[in-house]
């Protein structure tokens, strides 16, 4: 699910608001939107955007992914449509740097947190985490769940359990996406995506940190 669209600062009106925002400005319909990315044509219908019970329903990550996909969108874009809908600015700016540099001296202070100089930026919605911040990903390692080129947002001060995926710094540099297979309160292990690299499993003293992937744009 859209994890971030939970926060307090982000309604479901003006989410999907947004959505609808998307297919009008590519001349389609909820279910237009929905058929061109290869869904169920009622996926961003009205009618299911509340349950039977009466709770709202979000889109999910992947839905809204290939969304954009379809007709050519960027994150950037929808962040912006959010923004628009609630009628203030589509949230704040996230530090963005690649995969690769994020093993590199300089770029995270002790406590994992981002800082220094070499970061991009990309707008995002306000999310209730001030050290947020954005991984671009590069190579195959991650295939077929994160490409060359996606973007994932991480937040350090969101818990993490067995399931969730993750971004691990290791004491010796490497920095890696993974998803938690089991976690324990001295050991974690974790899983690889692309079935032919090796899962890797760590003592947590051996971690400078691991934080939770909480938006992928793919």
């Amino acid at each position: 699910m859209i994890q971030v669209a939970r926060s307090k600062l982000l309604t479901h009106d003006q989410v999907w608001t947004a959505m609808d925002a998307l297919a009008d400005k590519y001349d389609l319909s909820a279910s237009g939107l929905a058929k061109a990315a290869g869904l169920d044509p009622t996926t961003f219908n009205k009618s299911k955007r509340v349950g039977p019970d009466g709770r709202p329903r979000w889109p999910s990550t992947e839905s809204l992914s290939k969304a954009l996909a379809a007709v050519g969108g960027s994150l950037d874009e929808f962040v912006a449509l959010v923004g628009s809908a609630g009628g203030k600015p589509p949230g704040r700016m996230v530090p963005l740097i690649g995969l690769a540099q994020a093993g590199s001296k300089g770029f995270f202070d002790d406590a994992g947190f981002p800082v220094g100089a070499g970061w991009d930026e990309i707008a995002f919605p306000e999310i209730d985490d001030e050290h947020a911040y954005a991984l671009e990903i590069s190579g195959d390692s991650m295939v077929p769940v994160y490409r060359d080129g996606d973007r994932v947002v991480i937040s350090p001060a969101a818990n993490v359990r067995r399931g969730d995926r993750v971004v691990v710094k290791t004491q010796k540099g490497e920095v890696m996406v993974k998803q938690i297979g089991r976690l324990s309160a001295q050991r974690v292990e974790l899983r690889s995506f692309n079935p032919n690299y090796e899962d890797r499993a760590f003592a947590l003293a051996e971690l400078v940190f691991m934080h939770r992937v909480v938006w992928a744009s793919q």
